[in-house]
């Protein structure tokens, strides 16, 4: 690649993660890690359970701050942010969470209101309601409008859960174990989903995930984070390629249960 090119992405990077470092106490979760996302990129973040998958997006959504390092999110320094900053930089980063977070109370069109109240003020009743219908329509449940979250599937659930991230319109999807808990072919299905949301809503995304199935299916590129630092990253072929054998035995744990 042209050194020109090289520069104008760098400049360009929708994350950018330098020697990145977070420890609990005597638990160093994240020891120098270091990760760049380009615009329009699904990038899978791959790791066993407790390997710092989860402390990474809340770093890069400010949820937690780095001990150490340097993180930059949409062009700002997450780090100098005053705390009104950083709420105007999380509207514009979409979380989706592995619970789906919707409120039980509410049926699905008020889940979808409710940020659109909190944050999007300005808009008619008219604007709020035709966004609804918009992203509800996007994840194909615009039938479950007057639905509570109880009556729905589990898929259903996290699909409204994406439908509700997306109606603030983010620039940036943070994605934390997107398929956790479905069966194999929801889980398709919302893999699907999320190629989907891509390519209609052109953000960037982030997928955190232990499922080499979603891996495969949602990354553009994957990155495999080991005890605390990245130490792969590619193409899911050229990921899998390499004879490390605790990537290997990754492969092998997902593919052979």
């Amino acid at each position: 690649m042209p050194l020109s090119n090289t520069i104008q992405q760098e400049k360009n990077r929708v994350i950018a993660l330098s020697n990145v470092y977070k420890a609990f106490d005597e638990n160093e979760v994240l020891r120098g890690a270091n990760l760049d996302v380009l615009p329009g990129e699904n990038v899978v973040v791959l790791g066993r359970s407790g390997t710092g998958k989860s402390v990474l997006i809340k770093i890069i959504s400010g949820m937690l701050l780095a001990d150490s390092g340097h993180v930059e999110v949409l062009g700002q320094d997450v780090s100098r942010l005053s705390q009104r900053e950083l709420q105007a930089l999380r509207l514009r980063i979409g979380f989706s969470f592995q619970s789906s977070a919707l409120y039980d109370s509410m049926t699905v069109q008020e889940n979808l209101l409710f940020p659109l109240v909190r944050n999007k003020r300005h808009l008619s009743r008219k604007e709020k309601n035709t966004a609804v219908e918009t992203v509800l329509d996007a994840v194909g449940l615009l039938q479950t409008l007057k639905q509570y979250p109880s009556e729905l599937s589990g898929g259903q659930r996290k699909r409204v859960g994406i439908a509700r991230t997306l109606i603030l319109q983010p620039e940036l999807m943070l994605y934390d174990e997107p398929t956790a808990g479905l069966d194999p072919i929801t889980s398709t299905e919302i893999n699907a989903l999320i190629r989907e949301v891509q390519s209609r809503f052109k953000t960037t995304s982030i997928i955190i995930t232990h499922d080499l199935a979603c891996a495969k299916s949602t990354g553009d590129r994957v990155a495999i984070l080991l005890d605390g630092l990245f130490h792969k990253e590619g193409t899911f072929a050229e990921v899998f390629a390499d004879k490390d054998p605790r990537i290997q035995s990754f492969y092998d744990y997902n593919f052979t249960q």
